[in-house]
């Protein structure tokens, strides 16, 4: 029956964080596939689409439940409070570096092409040097 619930609570969690996916899918992901030719901006729209999906659909949200249960974690911490406290604060500093590392790789590509004078609107930024 402890393997059953495990499951299901399991189902239930995966479930609450996919929904939301379900909910923003009114954007599409290849912007050519209406007949017309696809073509070289096409293929960074897509790559735009895709990094925005992964980053400030998925990482950011998810990242948010990860603070919420160390959170959680070292609140409830009780008598165990030295490897419980201890555990909540590593889930918040893996957290934390991910994200950084995350959103640091977005900006450095990005720079990176802006540097090299590529004006197109992707990777999700603008910059004019």
């Amino acid at each position: 029956m402890k393997k059953t619930t495990k499951i299901l609570i399991n189902l239930v969690i995966a479930v609450i964080l996919f929904l939301p996916v379900v909910g923003l899918a009114d954007e599409r992901l290849v912007p050519c596939d209406t007949g017309e030719a696809c073509n070289f901006g096409a293929l960074m729209q897509l790559i735009d689409n895709v990094i925005k999906f992964a980053l400030f659909k998925m990482a950011v949200p998810i990242a948010a439940i990860m603070f919420a249960y160390a959170g959680f974690k070292m609140i409830t911490a009780g008598g165990e409070a030295a490897s419980a406290r201890t555990q909540a604060k590593e889930i918040f500093i893996n957290t934390a570096v991910g994200l950084v590392i995350a959103i640091a790789a977005w900006l450095i590509v990005s720079t990176i092409l802006a540097i090299l004078g590529y004006e197109g609107g992707w990777i999700g930024l603008y910059i004019k040097l």
